[in-house]
């Protein structure tokens, strides 16, 4: 595939302790790239050498983060209306640091900058097949006139602006126009229940709320203005509500809500030419964002403007090699911090395609036809989406034409080492696949990818710049080649200001800090390879198995039993049983298949054979669905509580929660009880 004429190269297998080499960039792509240029910055200003190889680049950014993240900015010239007067107080407060103190700037204005042309900023992509198209003159002024009418309201910087919406254009335009006049975006998408929404924006007690009449999911119309009404009655701060029309009755809706305004009606249409951004401090509030909530009532990080634009470009554009010739597409909803993320490649001039439903509806084709038809070159999915697309045996390649796309970004949790080669045989051999990872935390990446070294299977390439990553042993000493605990041993900024609502900071200590003092643990399970510098990650740290005491990350479980092609997904955790902790291994079958003894076997073998005898499970036993989060990952703590007799908190937290109804039943055959139900499920 060319990107501004140049070449890339597929390299064949090689073994680097078993972890097999896939693809690397030619000379040509990887010397025009974005990654190389900063490179060459870095080089020419502070006299080092840092082109021949990432890691020479990412050792002299974390020896070196004030200089490091002055050349970022430099590198993307953020348009300030203050310059900062040093780029960091005190690196030693952690939590606390101060970044860029003295600037003032704001980050709508550099999103959109002085792009006012016919050229698509943003296009719409339904799963219902509608298209719309917003060039970047069409966007700034429907920001600048979403921005004015907020100002005419009455709301202004530190006001809390809030959405309950599907992935549509509206809701990038409300979230610019919060940021443009200094207000606090939050947003939840209109999938999730009243109480969850309520939950999480209810904290911020905003002013102004965005909606919706209703959304399409898998062919079918949902109606949004019950729920909105239900979230505006609990909410009492709310003082003005925002509807579009998408796929409902729009006029119910706001017959529902006596403080309800159209979203047409709201803009108006006037031409507004002399808007003015408001200046703000570098670490000014732009997002709160929301943790899961599967352990309780979700908690609130507060992120600064200066710090999630600095990060987040630094991220799209450098590592994603993003520019104005690029388009991004990423399976998201305005619920996960891959919408806020994915914001960011407006700052380097990329398009956005925006797609909202179901990706694989009518057929598991239909989200390859949007790429095809749109010429998408960078995609984002989820590593859920990979072993769904594996497990139906579905190859993209032999149903569209992906000629256009260059790379595919993938998170949301750990991939198989069968994914990595899945992405290569299946869907393209000649991208770059940049499996990246961080989370809500700092609406960014702690591991991500670049062009400068290969992608090997089972490992994501390399921290990110200016990322002090490591892993840590127990006794919290680094260690490299067998895992540990993901840490950060210094602040980047784009960690949380704060947790909202908390006074004293002891939320936000608990959260990272009282583990390792003085050190941010993230809660993932990693091993650090030092052959190629890259990244293996094994799961939450929180849901690691202890057989016997010895640790093991559900994700080396899961990597094996994707291998049997009965199996659709599994779900592992640990039971407390005779003073020690046995492994329990819940599957969901393809359809029309079933657990059986000679299965079972199967997967015991394949664990024994590929990991070790530690990895095979006490019990295995069928389930008809696998619990998960509102953004799509396995909740293993949910089921863990159930079987070890702690309540589940928050069920409202999970996009399927009736599916716990089946575990509790599973109790008394867990525990060894005699049940005389023929219907029972069997264990294996």
């Amino acid at each position: 595939m060319e990107k501004n004429g140049i070449k890339d190269s597929n390299v064949g297998e090689s073994e680097t302790n078993k972890r097999v080499l896939l693809w690397k960039a030619s000379d040509e792509r990887r010397n025009v790239s974005q990654m190389m240029k900063f490179a060459l910055q870095v080089e020419k200003k502070h006299g080092v050498k840092v082109t021949e190889d990432y890691r020479d680049l990412h050792r002299w950014s974390i020896e070196n983060p004030e200089k490091f993240w002055a050349e970022v900015w430099r590198f993307f010239d953020i348009i300030a209306s203050k310059p900062y007067s040093k780029v960091v107080d005190d690196l030693n407060r952690f939590p606390g640091a101060d970044w860029f103190p003295g600037a003032k700037l704001n980050y709508t204005e550099n999103m959109l900058r002085d792009r006012d042309s016919d050229e698509p900023a943003l296009i719409f992509r339904g799963e219902t097949f509608n298209r719309r198209v917003w060039t970047w003159r069409e966007l700034r002024q429907d920001v600048f006139r979403m921005a004015t009418a907020m100002r005419a309201m009455g709301l202004g910087p530190n006001d809390a602006v809030c959405a309950f919406m599907p992935n549509l254009a509206e809701t990038v335009i409300a979230m610019l126009a919060a940021a443009a006049i200094g207000a606090v975006w939050s947003s939840c998408a209109t999938d999730i229940g009243a109480q969850a929404a309520t939950d999480r924006l209810g904290q911020v007690e905003p002013k102004l709320l965005i909606t919706t009449d209703g959304y399409y999911y898998k062919g079918k119309t949902f109606d949004v203005g019950e729920r909105a009404t239900e979230i505006v009655n609990n909410i009492p701060s709310v003082k003005k509500v925002v509807v579009t029309h998408y796929a409902g009755d729009l006029q119910a809706t706001l017959d529902r809500m006596p403080i309800a305004e159209s979203w047409d009606s709201f803009l108006g249409n006037k031409e507004i030419n002399d808007f003015s951004y408001e200046q703000l401090p570098a670490n000014h509030p732009l997002v709160v964002m929301f943790s899961s909530g599967t352990t309780g009532k979700p908690k609130c990080m507060v992120q600064s403007a200066a710090g999630l634009l600095i990060n987040q470009l630094k991220e799209v554009g450098l590592h994603h090699d993003v520019t104005k010739r690029d388009r991004m597409l990423y399976i998201t909803t305005c619920s996960w911090m891959m919408w806020n993320w994915m914001l960011s490649a407006l700052g380097t001039g990329s398009s956005l395609v925006l797609f909202d439903g179901n990706p694989s509806f009518p057929n598991t084709e239909a989200i390859w036809k949007v790429l095809e038809e749109e010429k998408v070159t960078v995609f984002g999915l989820s590593a859920s989406y990979i072993h769904a697309l594996m497990a139906e045996g579905f190859v993209p390649k032999e149903h569209t034409d992906l000629s256009a796309l260059l790379s595919i970004s993938q998170t949301g949790s750990a991939l198989s080492d069968a994914g990595f080669h899945y992405v290569y045989e299946a869907i393209k051999s000649d991208l770059h696949f940049n499996s990246i990872a961080g989370g809500t935390d700092i609406n960014g990446c702690f591991c991500i990818g670049n062009l400068m070294n290969p992608v090997f299977s089972n490992e994501l390439q390399a921290p990110g710049l200016g990322h002090p990553v490591a892993a840590y042993d127990d006794n919290g000493k680094p260690v490299f080649d067998v895992q540990g605990e993901l840490v950060c041993e210094f602040p980047i900024p784009s960690m949380p200001l704060y947790f909202w609502n908390d006074t004293d900071g002891q939320r936000y200590h608990d959260a990272y800090f009282d583990v390792f003092p003085g050190i941010w643990r993230h809660g993932d399970y990693v091993e650090i390879h030092s052959d190629t510098g890259g990244i293996t990650y094994y799961g939450r740290s929180d849901s690691v198995l202890k057989p016997s005491g010895v640790r093991i990350g559900t994700s080396e479980i899961y990597t094996h039993v994707q291998k049997v092609d009965s199996v659709f997904d599994s779900l592992a955790i640990g039971q407390q049983y005779h003073d020690d902790q046995r492994v329990l291994l819940f599957v969901q079958m393809k359809e029309g298949e079933k657990l059986t003894k000679e299965i079972a076997k199967e997967i015991r073998t394949t664990l024994r054979t590929l990991a070790s005898p530690r990895h095979v499970p006490a019990v295995i036993i069928e389930v008809e669905d696998i619990p998960r989060t509102l953004n799509g990952k396995i909740v293993e703590s949910a089921v863990t509580n159930i079987v070890n007799h702690r309540a589940v908190t928050n069920r409202d937290a999970l996009q399927n929660p009736t599916c716990l109804d089946e575990y509790e039943a599973l109790l008394p055959l867990l525990e060894d009880k005699q049940t005389d139900n023929p219907e029972a499920p069997r264990l294996f």
